[in-house]
């Protein structure tokens, strides 16, 4: 496979091909596994895919490792990785999610120790559920899409995003019963990558350095940089500029902070340059978000 040359899997192409009911090129629930947008060719995941198998089987490659899928099974495959070669079972029944990455940092930014959350979902695309908690998943993707399906709800992206959070503290609550049982440990490059990330948790909003989160490691800026990148396919920038702009989105969504007040909360020298790396990164300013 050469990398640079694979296309993108994006919600907004996601549903050009299987349509489903969504809102914006943010969300989209799929009725049906076989419906998800998986491909045969190699494509790089630019969203969030999280759905559940209930019936038949399946088996498919994310980053060249063979997974199947059996009736019960969680799948996950989240940003950067490669997925290709699908193939389903004729019986096979589901119900699939999937969320562009600004819609899921918004709504997860209270969930605490999210470094381990990813690193168990990196090493474990496919894992199974107890039948119960695979019932309660199934029950919410269904309740999710009944509200989806309501266009005169004035709160239904704020809904979607609770009954999103509640389904991510029910699979969180799995992963880590299963992480309890287990002997597993981590690599020294995971061990890296999870220490990098709760100290970015902890100090972005002041230290945007890299130089700096890889003296705290006692490691060099260059084996920081090409560490995190193997474990989770983006560059320490990426992961600090991702914190920050998701803490910016919260500050200008939902307080009536001035962009100045703001860009002394954040460290930015000032209000002209919060504004172009915003633009930078969001596409839009900080004023057009808001008002958006």
């Amino acid at each position: 496979m050469t990398l640079p040359d694979l296309k993108d899997i994006t919600v907004e192409y996601a549903i050009r091909m299987c349509g489903g009911s969504h809102i914006g090129n943010d969300i989209l629930i799929l009725d049906e596994i076989a419906n998800m947008p998986l491909p045969r060719e190699p494509r790089r995941m630019q969203c969030l895919l999280l759905a559940l198998c209930t019936k038949g089987s399946a088996r498919y490659f994310v980053d060249s490792v063979e997974h199947k899928v059996e009736a019960g099974d969680l799948i996950i495959i989240n940003q950067g990785r490669v997925t290709y070669d699908c193939t389903m079972s004729p019986d096979c029944r589901g119900m699939g999610i999937i969320i562009s990455y600004d819609f899921f940092n918004e709504t997860i930014k209270s969930v605490h120790e999210l470094s381990a959350l990813f690193l168990f979902a990196r090493n474990h695309p496919v894992f199974s559920l107890p039948e119960d908690k695979a019932s309660f998943i199934h029950h919410t993707l269904t309740c999710m899409r009944q509200k989806m399906d309501e266009p005169d709800n004035h709160f239904r992206r704020e809904m979607m995003q609770s009954m999103f959070l509640t389904m991510v503290y029910e699979v969180s609550n799995v992963i880590y019963s299963v992480q309890s049982r287990t002997s597993e440990h981590n690599t020294r490059a995971e061990e890296i990558f999870t220490k990098f990330i709760l100290l970015v948790e902890k100090n972005f909003r002041t230290i945007r350095r890299v130089s700096w989160y890889s003296e705290q490691l006692c490691i060099s800026p260059k084996y920081l940089s090409e560490t995190v990148k193997n474990v989770s396919k983006r560059t320490p920038n990426e992961w600090i500029d991702a914190y920050v702009t998701m803490e910016l989105r919260m500050l200008l969504r939902n307080t009536q902070r001035s962009i100045k007040e703001i860009a002394q909360s954040l460290n930015f020298s000032n209000q002209s340059f919060l504004g172009k790396y915003f633009k930078e990164h969001v596409g839009m300013s900080p004023s057009e978000y808001r008002r958006s």
